[in-house]
């Protein structure tokens, strides 16, 4: 083996192996459900898209936790999420809603403007992160592709779950459109988001957000139908609002500890040693430089 070519380590690069399983099974069954008048297909199409979205937040904390961020990694999880959140949400929603529009090639220009900007979302990360450029590695510029494909893909799971148990969905369905255009200046913006990267094994939290969690993990399970968009959708407001919350209710919602925070009661935060992935589970997977 050359010794210019990386090393691969297993685990990571099973997770992010699943990412890109998730959104190439997604595409198949939007494929499939073209030619069949059943929305079980729209249906596994969803749920892969959403499965893709738990196997980018797995692996870039696996890589993190063996301390094993690189280039590499940036560049192969920026690979997996332009399909599972890039091409897979924008076909799904042209299917489902956009080639009803009447104005010729209206529908394919606002699914291709949320694909472009999402490739540009991950394109101006990876450049940022090869000029080091001192940014927070708690933040993201701009709404995270992974989180603009679960807004996208948890709203229309909703839609089409309301349409088959024959609730009054009308016109509601075309706000899906008004939405991809949205998320595809988010994306591109300088909104800051959280990046949650705070939260680990060895985060400590207080019974009552124990007993939250537990709750809203019990309700999504019960409610899977709805639970998604209704977190998916607090995460993209979070990011608008954040700037009006105080830095107390910022640490406590976004699990900031103050004995972890290196520079509790400032405004700025200390840049990490290494460029932060694109997403909040990017994987970074060639081996870590010898000591």
């Amino acid at each position: 083996m050359s010794d210019r070519e990386p090393r691969i380590p297993v685990l990571p690069t099973l997770m992010t192996a699943g990412n890109i399983l998730c959104g190439y099974v997604a595409l198949l069954q939007i494929f499939d459900g073209r030619f069949s008048a059943d929305m079980v297909h729209y249906y596994y199409a969803i749920l892969f898209i959403l499965a893709a979205c738990i196997f980018d937040a797995l692996d870039g904390r696996v890589a993190r936790m063996g301390g094993q961020e690189s280039a590499f990694g940036r560049e192969l999880d920026s690979i997996a999420d332009i399909v599972s959140f890039g091409v897979a949400p924008a076909l799904l929603v042209h299917d489902i809603v956009l080639r009803d529009f009447t104005s010729k090639g209206l529908g394919w220009l606002i699914s291709c403007v949320y694909l472009v900007c999402g490739a540009m979302r991950l394109a101006r990360f990876n450049c940022l992160a090869i000029m080091d450029v001192k940014s927070s590695s708690k933040n993201f510029t701009g709404c995270p592709i992974p989180a603009a494909a679960g807004v996208i893909s948890s709203l229309t799971l909703l839609l089409i779950w309301l349409d088959s148990n024959e609730r009054e969905v009308g016109n509601w369905k075309y706000g899906l459109a008004a939405l991809m255009v949205l998320l595809a200046y988010l994306m591109v913006s300088h909104v800051q988001y959280p990046s949650f990267k705070a939260m680990n094994w060895r985060t400590k939290r207080s019974p009552r957000w124990v007993l939250i969690s537990i709750i809203v993990i019990g309700l999504t399970v019960v409610y899977w139908e709805m639970m998604p968009a209704v977190l998916f959708v607090t995460y993209l407001l979070y990011g608008l609002v954040r700037p009006w919350v105080s830095r107390e209710w910022q640490k406590e919602i976004e699990i900031v500890d103050p004995e972890t925070d290196s520079n509790a009661g400032g405004d700025e935060i200390a840049p990490a040693p290494q460029a932060a992935v694109d997403s909040p589970g990017a994987a970074d997977l060639s081996e870590p430089p010898a000591a």
